[in-house]
């Protein structure tokens, strides 16, 4: 069963990072979208008519997504629920709603036997539930948008950093490093920081500021804004 978490970057940018990981998209048995912003649903049309892959998503993201953003028509669209789980074969997604400012999104914990990945970017902020299911994960892709110096320092407006930096934004590289503390000295094998803004904050900074937090023996990687990462097991 192969899974693929999102659709921000066009068909061919995806088929040509999955082949050079030796990975077929065509291969890929289902496109689970997070939420409606743009840089995580903007191909899902074009996974779903080019590759045939079916396309799940819940209701209320698929519509407010439809509205916004030039998708064009669909032949397999499956709802699940933001606070549902989804099943296939041995694999269960668990999603779990988060307070980002979309209309409907999520981040997903991912079961396969006896172990559990979890997929959490768009925060929104730290929100009562959190610490407790990343104690429960083995691997974790966590958002580690911004700095805050960066950000206070950064080009960006008033309004869109209030809007960062508030409760329906994104958390930073301490909020991250934070949420990690207490999980690396359980049954967390790595962390791969992800959703790292490109203007307010850099790798080397988020690394540097987990290092500072996080036990030193968990295994740290960042989600590189354009080339592919490595391929990562559990």
């Amino acid at each position: 069963m192969k899974l693929l978490f999102d659709a921000g970057i066009n068909g061919i940018q995806a088929e040509k990072k999955l082949a050079a990981l030796g990975r077929n998209i065509r291969d890929v048995n289902a496109v689970i979208i997070s939420h409606d912003h743009g840089d995580h649903v903007r191909y899902a049309g074009i996974y779903q008519r080019k590759y045939g892959i079916p396309l799940y998503i819940t209701k209320k993201t698929f519509e407010t997504a439809v509205m916004r953003h030039a998708l064009g028509k669909f032949k397999d669209v499956r709802h699940f629920q933001s606070d549902g789980e989804i099943i296939f074969e041995k694999i269960s997604v668990q999603a779990i709603p988060t307070p980002h400012d979309s209309a409907d999104g999520a981040i997903f914990v991912i079961t396969s036997g006896n172990k559990r990945l979890g997929i959490m970017t768009d925060l929104g902020h730290v929100f009562n539930g959190l610490q407790e299911v990343l104690l429960t994960l083995d691997a974790v892709f966590i958002e580690s948008n911004y700095d805050p110096d960066m950000l206070t320092k950064g080009p960006y407006p008033a309004f869109l950093k209030k809007r960062i930096e508030g409760p329906a934004g994104h958390i930073s590289n301490i909020e991250s490093a934070e949420l990690l503390r207490s999980a690396s000295s359980k049954n967390l094998k790595w962390a791969c920081l992800a959703h790292l803004s490109e203007h307010n904050n850099k790798p080397s900074l988020a690394i540097e500021t987990h290092r500072r937090i996080v036990h030193p023996r968990l295994p740290l990687h960042v989600a590189g804004r354009y080339a592919s990462s490595d391929i990562f097991t559990i």
